[in-house]
């Protein structure tokens, strides 16, 4: 039943009660179809003693329900436990300098309430965060969650991130944002703790928690948004680095002929495989007409998103030049992740982002070509290249995600620091 190989190990260690609620917690959401306590014991390495204190307590917060009984064999029908969808909720907000994406998550992972603004004049960051304070008050009335059932808001944004600080640290399509205290100031509007991370690391996190199969396991997740990165997960935990910031790779170098970085080099992931990068190419190519932000290298992501747009449905509709951008550019990308799967040997690539519907077909079938030629393990296995099982609001979701995963899902540090 479920995936035992994928359960994480407790300890019978006293004053490790919190990190063994984590494990017995995971592994039943890990089992949609529920899990027993008999299973949970051989799964968990938990004594039955310890596994049944805990499934009570769960029982108790109402955060487990007991869901039918399975017999399994000779003796008494099991009885089942399985995450109660309502037990608890998270708010999630993406912050992408087009569009900001709001979400209220059930328990398992299900979107209860949704809504999209667009994001002002990034340059002024009070009257972003006014507009989400807003947008997250809007949305929990809207859902009728009661607010006592609501245990953290996670937010996402463009990196780097000061964790630490719950900061913004400049940037690249966030102008003026230098260390914007998002963090601080949303706790103080909204009286929920709050959670600030990337948006390649939450919607790394949104795809182990809600993505089904293509998030088990160890896996990288190619985001493209506004720019690409790179979320990556390990045996079911995710690498965030020393400073939080894993995952940054605008200087690749996919292309030693391509177009120059503003890093000096040439050929680098930021120039050559962005929708940005695309656009600009299309546009010297004359493939599709300039626009009056043409040129800028802080351009508008808006108007990145509409002329992305409108390269995509030149390719779709057989323009030859339009194709060969979008082709040029998967093959790059394939060159720029496999640099990533030599070096970790994942399951699998997922792709994702609130950009990815527009070149999904496209990348699904010439990208997984181009990483078998470059893998450095081709002759032993290929590594399958899939699209997210979360959807286009991956980043929103993925916020949310990081609450629930702070506080339920089991962790090395958790387990050495007893927090």
């Amino acid at each position: 039943m479920g995936d035992v190989a994928t359960a994480r190990r407790g300890t019978n260690l006293p004053r490790m009660g919190d990190f063994n609620r984590s494990v017995i917690f995971d592994a039943i959401r890990r089992a949609p179809e529920g899990r027993s306590r008999v299973e949970l014991v051989e799964i968990s390495g938990l004594s039955t003693q310890t596994v049944s204190n805990i499934a009570r307590w769960l029982l108790d917060q109402e955060l487990v329900v007991e869901a039918g009984k399975e017999r399994a064999g000779i003796g008494k029908p099991r009885t089942l436990l399985r995450l109660n969808r309502t037990g608890m909720f998270a708010v999630g907000v993406h912050i992408d300098p087009a569009v900001m994406t709001f979400v209220v998550l059930d328990l398992v992972g299900g979107v209860v309430a949704h809504s999209r603004r667009r994001t002002p004049k990034a340059n002024r960051p009070e009257r972003v965060m006014a507009l989400i304070h807003d947008g997250i008050e809007q949305l929990i009335a809207d859902s009728a969650v009661p607010r006592d059932k609501i245990v953290g808001v996670g937010v996402a944004a463009p990196g780097p991130i000061d964790q630490e600080r719950g900061t913004i640290v400049d940037p690249p399509h966030l102008v003026d944002w230098h260390r914007v205290p998002l963090r601080d100031a949303l706790e103080t509007s909204t009286g929920l703790p709050v959670l600030v991370d990337k948006d390649v690391t939450a919607a790394a996190v949104a795809e182990t928690w809600a993505g089904g199969a293509s998030g088990a396991g160890s896996f990288v997740f190619v985001y493209l948004g506004t720019g690409v990165g790179a979320g990556l997960v390990m045996h079911d935990e995710l690498m965030r680095g020393v400073s939080g910031n894993a995952g940054e790779v605008g200087h690749i170098i996919t292309d030693p002929d391509g177009p120059v970085c503003w890093c000096g080099q040439r050929g680098c992931v930021a120039v050559t495989c962005t929708p940005q990068a695309m656009v600009e190419e299309a546009e010297r190519a004359e493939v599709i007409a300039e626009t009056r932000h043409a040129g800028s290298l802080l351009r508008d992501a808006r108007d990145v998103d509409a002329q992305f747009t409108r390269l995509c449905r030149a390719a779709e509709g057989g323009d030859a030049a339009a194709g060969d951008i979008l082709n040029r550019a998967a093959e790059r990308t394939a060159r720029a992740v496999a640099v990533l799967t030599n070096v970790l040997d994942v399951d699998r690539v997922v792709f994702g982002g609130p950009m990815w519907q527009r070149v999904s077909e496209r990348y699904l079938e010439r990208i997984p070509p181009h990483l078998d030629a470059f893998s450095a393990t081709g002759a032993l296995r290929r590594v399958p290249v899939v699209g997210t099982g979360v959807g286009d609001d991956v980043g929103a979701i993925g916020a949310a995600c990081l609450v629930l995963e702070h506080t339920f899902t089991p962790s090395a540090a958790r387990l050495l620091l007893g927090h």
